[in-house]
This record gives C-alpha cells, structure tokens and sequence, in this order.
C-alpha cells in the first residue's frame, strides 16, 4: 500500500453526518443538522424552473451573475446603510462554507495565528490548518456565551492575522451587541489583523435585537471579509448559494482562491433568488419574526420536559442543558436520545476543540410544527 501523510489527520466525519445518519438508522426526528422540513416558497422555485426553461443553464461569472450581486448590494444598502461595489466588492459562493475556506485561504499564511472563539462552526480549524496557519482558541463564556474581550486582547501578538467571528452564532444563538463592537474595533485598531465574520443567520434575530453587521462600521469594513447565505434566509441550504462581502483589495485576493476551489455558482439558482429578491424583499425582512414564532413554539412545547434552555436570540438553533439529569458525556447522551428516544441532537462539545463538555446539547427548530411537537413528546420520557 502507498504511504501518506494526511493534512487532516484529527478530522473526521463531521458530527452533523454522523447525527443524521443515526437518525435514519433509528428512524429518529432529526433535529440534529440545520435545515428546515418545510419547502421553500413555490414561487421562489417556479424562477429557478422559469430560469433554467430559459437557457441559464450554463456557466455563470466567476464572481456570479450581475443581477444578483447588484440585487445583494440593494439589501445592504437598505439594511446597513453600507454601500458595496457588485463589480468589485461581491462574489456569490457554493455556499458559505466555500466562501469561508477561500477567505482563510487568502488571507493566512504559515506562522500567522488566527483567533477563533469557540464553540466554533467546524470547518473554520481545518481551513486554518489547511492554510498552515494555527488556530488560537478561546472559550465564549458559559452560560450566556458572552465575549471576555479582555481575554482576547491577552492572546493577540504580533503573529495574530486575524480573528473569525460568527453573528447570530452558532450553535449558541447568541449575537453580538453594540458594545462588543467598541471592544472589538479598539483590540484592531492600529494591528494588521483581519476579521473574518460569519454572518448566515443574519436574518434571524429576535427579541427587538438588531444585527450588529460589520458592514455597519467603516473601520471594521475595510478589514474584514464578510459572509452570509442564501440558504438560511430561504429555506434552500441544498442549493448552495451564499455570497461575500469585501472591498476591494480583499475581493481580489478572495477571488484568485474562489476561481479554483469552485469556479462558479449554479447560474438557475443565482436567476431564481435575484428576481425572488426584487420582488419578494418583505420575505427577507419577516424571517426574524417567522422564527421568533418557531423558537418560542419550542420552548413552549419542551416545557414539559426536563430539559432546561438557555438563552437563544438568533439562529434556528436552541441550546439545552441536561444538567441534573444525567452525568453522561454529551456526546454519550445525544447518542442515547437518538437509539432509545428517537430524537437527535447535536452535543456542543464538538465545536469546542478541547471537547469542553457543560451537559448542552443543540437542536434545530426550523422545523414544522408537528415535528417540533412530535420531538417534544417524546423527550417527556427523559
């Protein structure tokens, strides 16, 4: 047999495959890995029909379709007063994840470190590693998984390159407010350190909240690469559409990576969301309170159960503490809720690198109704 040396060698199946394909062993109700079970609105599905009856089927610009990157550039202006170039500061992904590995890609080197606060998103280490580069961890402080920005100042040097950040985040579904922002541009200002900010569930935010986008903030903007998805907002994460936000020195870079890890976006899809976008925008602006309603459903339903939540104010993601219910690792307990309970869950100690292990596990509650309450009932039995 020939011998190799892995670049991975610690990965391996993610935890949102592993989960779901024990779902369907067990014929459990997946509220492990984050996707609706409802269809997307018919008649956003209708344009990408109409578009690909119309011959866009073949390859889109490397950067994405025009139409669509000036119908982006709209939003952000509208919604964060922030104005973005769709020639030179917009490049539509095959998704987010895509968009995240080339905005590591191009902006680490080998020696650079990069801040990444846990618990992360799991692509964010291996691309960093990838890129040759060290990820320095630091921990959201349990249990309203709240910044400690003076922690962060402690571990920045002068071979910090960065720092990625995720707002509304998951699997907390916390966000970020103003004042972490102040302390955010002060740790930045007068360093060479770029932000890379995870923005998907943009959109999803409750309780009167407003996204903290860094669009908002000129001096974080012409450092940062930005991102968010198509998929979270409509209800398409099989589509693979999402999109990036930079000036222009950033986008550059980011595009010289972008055009060999995937090329090009899929040219119906892009069509399809950009017209569902000129005429549909009020379906954009109501998600966050479409979800208020499911994320407050859950809870209401769950109350019959054991388990006890904590805070959630975006994402379709709740966390919930088994503490005093069992002393199981999380991983251990999510198994078991899956083979003897029929539910499954993510456990948050997988996104931590040291497997920090608090008792919590993540469910997806962008589900209808009747799944949510189906789950609930049988996590009485806890």
């Amino acid at each position: 047999m020939l011998q190799m040396k892995s670049k991975l060698p610690q990965v391996g199946t993610t935890i949102f495959t592993v989960m779901s394909q024990m779902a369907g062993e067990y014929n459990a109700i997946n509220l492990s890995q984050g996707f609706p079970d409802f269809q997307a609105d018919p008649a956003l599905i209708g344009y990408v029909t109409e578009a690909m009856q119309n011959g866009l089927n073949q390859y889109s610009p490397m950067m994405g379709l025009e139409v669509l990157r000036n119908e982006i550039a709209q939003l952000v202006k509208d919604k964060y007063n922030a104005e973005y170039n769709p020639q030179s500061e917009i490049t539509v992904s095959s998704g987010a994840t895509e968009a995240l590995f080339c905005a590591i890609m191009c902006l680490l080197k080998e020696e650079d470190e990069v801040i990444v606060i846990e618990p992360a998103y799991d692509s964010y280490i291996p691309a960093i590693q990838l890129a040759g580069a060290t990820p320095v961890c630091i921990s959201l402080e349990y249990p309203d998984y709240s910044i400690n920005w003076e922690a962060v100042k402690r571990i920045i040097n002068r071979n910090t390159r960065a720092i990625i950040l995720n707002t509304p985040h998951n699997p907390t579904g916390s966000i970020l407010k103003a004042e972490d922002i102040q302390q955010l541009e002060k740790i930045v200002t007068g360093n060479n350190i770029f932000i890379i900010s995870d923005e998907v569930y943009e959109h999803i935010i409750f309780d009167g909240n407003e996204h903290q986008s860094l669009t908002r903030y000129p001096n974080l903007r012409e450092r940062s690469i930005i991102i968010s998805s198509f998929g979270k907002t409509f209800h398409t994460t099989g589509w693979k559409v999402a999109y990036c936000l930079a000036p222009e020195y950033l986008t550059k870079e980011f595009r010289k990576v972008h055009q060999f890890v995937n090329f090009s976006t899929s040219t119906p899809f892009q069509a399809a969301i950009a017209h569902y976008m000129r005429f549909h925008r009020d379906k954009i602006y109501g998600l966050g309170s479409f979800y208020q309603q499911k994320r407050d459903y859950f809870l209401d339903v769950m109350k019959a159960t054991p388990l006890k939540p904590l805070g959630c104010s975006g994402t379709y993601f709740q966390l919930m503490s088994y503490e005093g219910i069992s002393e199981e690792k999380d991983t251990d307990f999510a198994v078991r809720l899956t083979k003897e309970l029929g539910v499954a869950a993510i456990p948050v100690s997988v996104f931590y690198r040291n497997q920090e292990d608090n008792k919590v596990i993540r469910f997806c509650f962008a589900k209808e109704n009747s799944t949510l309450e189906k789950a609930a009932e049988r996590l009485k039995k806890l």
